[in-house]
């Protein structure tokens, strides 16, 4: 039986370096590693949650083609289940390319690929009934992947007593997303960083933002504010949060590892809003202590060893 669904863009990652620089036009730079592995917002939380010991799967498209063998060859050895991952012959497996370089910012060189075809009716009713919480990871990265019909899928999954949880990827240039209102009454946990949430919102101020959410009915709304913590609200209860200390190496995935976190702490009933920052917070953090966005991530035993002899720098307040 699956737990949690992840359902989202899926994603043939190769990531390159750290390097301490791009090099010119013509020269040849050597490198310690070219790495070939899965990444995707669905395909990294779902990752994150196997180490939590979580049983769960993913849905989502793939190309025919060498892509999919490494997306699904590293999903299925990490005990992530495939059987609702979609193969696409028209298209290829969606491809990113990481550059890496010290003291930088990363580098994106993105191809939509097969994710182009993910749609909202492509997620079967039956798989997400029977599961404990429903995730879905990348909205806007998909260009088939409609509000209108998911605001439909969500709001089945609260009638079957479905945790919904939905964090998104706003394009470059997007201003319109009227649509999303349609979705926020049936999400529990939204989950945008800043940047995104003042795309959307048009708010600077991430407490203005997380209100224009709740306002517009979502349950819990959590915006990350990378090295700056988080912040959430849920009804007129607000909650920020600093940042756990980690030797930084890469921060790719750190997002999707704060997700994999937060359902964690939320599946396992009787934990606060505090609690659950924590347990998302630690795994966020521990994701940027190895390149890439899994071999990072704390497993269950690391993530429960490291908050017994950590806490995190939390602050209540009433709005």
């Amino acid at each position: 039986m699956i737990d949690v669904g992840c359902a989202g863009i899926l994603v043939a990652d190769t990531i390159c370096g750290p390097m301490t620089s791009i090099p010119a036009a013509g020269q040849l730079l050597v490198i310690e590693d070219i790495k070939s592995t899965v990444g995707g917002c669905a395909a990294n939380v779902a990752s994150g949650l196997a180490k939590q010991e979580i049983a769960v799967g993913v849905s989502g498209c793939v190309g025919n083609d060498h892509g999919a063998k490494i997306v699904l060859g590293e999903l299925q050895t990490r005990g992530v289940d495939c059987s609702q991952v979609k193969p696409v012959e028209e298209l290829a497996t969606s491809q990113t390319s990481i550059l890496l370089v010290k003291g930088e910012d990363r580098r994106f060189i993105h191809v939509f690929g097969a994710n182009r075809a993910f749609a909202v009716e492509l997620v079967d009713r039956e798989w997400v009934a029977g599961l404990k919480a429903f995730y879905v990871g990348g909205l806007f990265a998909m260009p088939n992947f409609h509000c209108e019909q998911l605001a439909e899928l969500l709001r089945f999954c609260q009638s079957r007593g479905v945790l919904t949880v939905v964090d998104v990827v706003a394009p470059q240039g997007m201003d319109d997303f009227g649509d999303l209102q349609r979705c926020l009454p049936y999400i529990d946990y939204f989950l945008p960083n800043d940047d995104e949430a003042e795309q959307i919102t048009g708010q600077a101020n991430p407490v203005d933002q997380a209100r224009s959410f709740r306002d517009m009915g979502v349950g819990t709304t959590i915006i990350t504010l990378g090295d700056q913590g988080a912040i959430a609200l849920q009804g007129n209860k607000l909650w920020r949060s600093d940042v756990f200390e980690f030797d930084l190496v890469d921060p790719t995935g750190c997002g999707d590892a704060f997700d994999a976190g937060l359902i964690t702490a939320a599946l396992r009933g009787g934990m606060d809003v505090p609690e659950i920052l924590s347990y998302a917070s630690a795994l966020g953090g521990s994701c940027a202590r190895a390149v890439g966005a899994h071999d990072g991530v704390f497993s269950a035993a690391e993530a429960e060893e490291f908050l017994r002899t950590n806490r995190l720098k939390i602050a209540f307040s009433e709005i």
